[in-house]
């Protein structure tokens, strides 16, 4: 087993995954506004009404949006996504020891077209096994419905020599240190994909989402699928149509849109699961 270097920059790219703090101030800046409108209409006491009648109070930042039209644009990320609480909460540190681990060895090729190699590490203190790891990642990269199925690319995980990305397990707060070094606010809570490093943050590889309840190889398969689409060059989708399967690249943590979830680039006839573009 390899140590890589404590949270090393590997590149130059810049995905802004989540930009949810400012748009949520902003929220909060028009929440305010309407309140006060609310005041000079109809009184203080209509107000308090309003807000606390059962079914008439307004949508929080932190409620995922549940709206049934297909192919909507996605709104601004709440500031806590929807999370499934285990009976038994899992160990999930602040922050781990800020080093890396890497399994050694290398996997066989998956699929056919531009090969792509990867390494694959875990935070230490995370008490997380490397290997196991790594094989849920080469799991993931080399099945058929992956990225593989469209004949554009290949992987293989390496554990030295050249490499094309690097996926990292890590600690909350070791996930904002690296993705925050790009300008990207993640808040402890979500993923990212900078510079040459798809991170992982530990909080959803353990906690899922409450759309992937009970389905954790599912979910996993999304998290890895979603943040390697963008080292492929993949920008974020929306839901396509109500009722269809939702697109790997859709941020499905903050709502399905009225799709189906999905974890998977392609389906397994090899039609690729798309959507329209959105910023």
């Amino acid at each position: 087993m390899y140590e890589s270097e404590p949270l090393g920059m590997l590149g130059d790219d810049l995905d802004r995954e989540f930009a949810g703090a400012m748009r949520a101030r902003r929220r909060g800046v028009i929440t305010l506004v309407l309140a006060l409108v609310l005041v000079v209409g109809l009184g203080a006491g209509g107000v308090v009404a309003w807000l606390v009648l059962p079914g008439k109070s307004p949508r929080t930042a932190a409620e995922p949006d549940r709206s049934q039209g297909g192919g909507s644009v996605d709104k601004a990320p709440p500031s806590e996504p929807a999370v499934v609480r285990p009976k038994r909460a899992p160990y999930i540190p602040r922050r781990g020891t800020g080093k890396f681990y890497r399994p050694a060895g290398a996997s066989r090729i998956y699929g056919q077209g531009r090969l792509l190699r990867y390494m694959v590490e875990v935070e230490g203190g995370l008490r997380q096994n490397p290997r196991v790891f790594a094989a849920g990642v080469d799991r993931i990269l080399g099945d058929p419905r992956g990225w593989t199925a469209g004949g554009k690319w290949a992987f293989r995980r390496v554990d030295s020599g050249p490499y094309d990305f690097v996926v990292r397990l890590a600690s909350p707060g070791t996930v904002d240190k690296i993705c925050g070094a790009y300008g990207m606010t993640t808040e402890g809570k979500v993923n990212c994909s900078a510079g040459k490093q798809v991170v992982v943050n530990l909080r959803r590889w353990l906690l899922l989402t409450t759309y992937y309840r009970g389905q954790p190889e599912h979910y996993r398969a999304l998290v890895i699928n979603h943040e390697v689409g963008h080292r492929l060059g993949f920008g974020h989708m929306t839901c396509p149509g109500h009722g269809r399967a939702a697109p790997v690249m859709q941020q499905q943590i903050f709502g399905l849109k009225g799709c189906r979830i999905n974890g998977w680039p392609y389906d397994r006839r090899g039609r690729f699961l798309g959507g329209p573009s959105v910023p």
